[in-house]
């Protein structure tokens, strides 16, 4: 099992729930809703122990929850990582963090459940139209799993 995949289902299991904005909130991870650049969905920040997602308020809530758990992603898996640092202060490649933290958001908000059940009826659209989410998001995940 992906290592992605294996955090997913931990938190599934421990928390009962795929929202990430209910699962920030058990993981004692504030959630921002705040006036952000348009330009900007939303970021993760690890601030003197304190973890931190900003979100852009005047995106849709399914936007937002789908943007929640891309910077929940970061939060679990690069808690102490700052996407915006590295990606202005530094020559490292953000690349792979930015695919884990997608591979996180499609495996939280799309259950594997409903990909074995009908899968080979259903078109990643028909996937990303069932769960809200970007037809990216869905096809990571059928990636993952097939």
């Amino acid at each position: 099992m992906d290592f992605i995949q294996s955090k997913v289902d931990n938190l599934y299991k421990k928390y009962g729930t795929r929202n990430p904005f209910e699962i920030a909130d058990l993981l004692k991870i504030n959630v921002i809703h705040w006036d952000l650049h348009y330009e900007i969905n939303g970021f993760y920040q690890y601030e003197k122990r304190n973890q931190i997602i900003f979100l852009n308020n005047t995106l849709s809530y399914d936007d937002q929850r789908v943007v929640c758990a891309h910077e929940l992603g970061h939060a679990v898996l690069h808690r102490c990582s700052s996407v915006p640092f590295m990606r202005a202060n530094t020559l490292f490649s953000i690349d792979k963090i930015e695919v884990e933290a997608n591979k996180f958001a499609a495996y939280l908000l799309i259950p594997d459940e409903s990909l074995f059940d009908s899968y080979d009826q259903m078109t990643i659209y028909d996937i990303a139209t069932l769960y809200n989410v970007p037809a990216e998001l869905a096809e990571l995940k059928f990636k993952g799993l097939f």
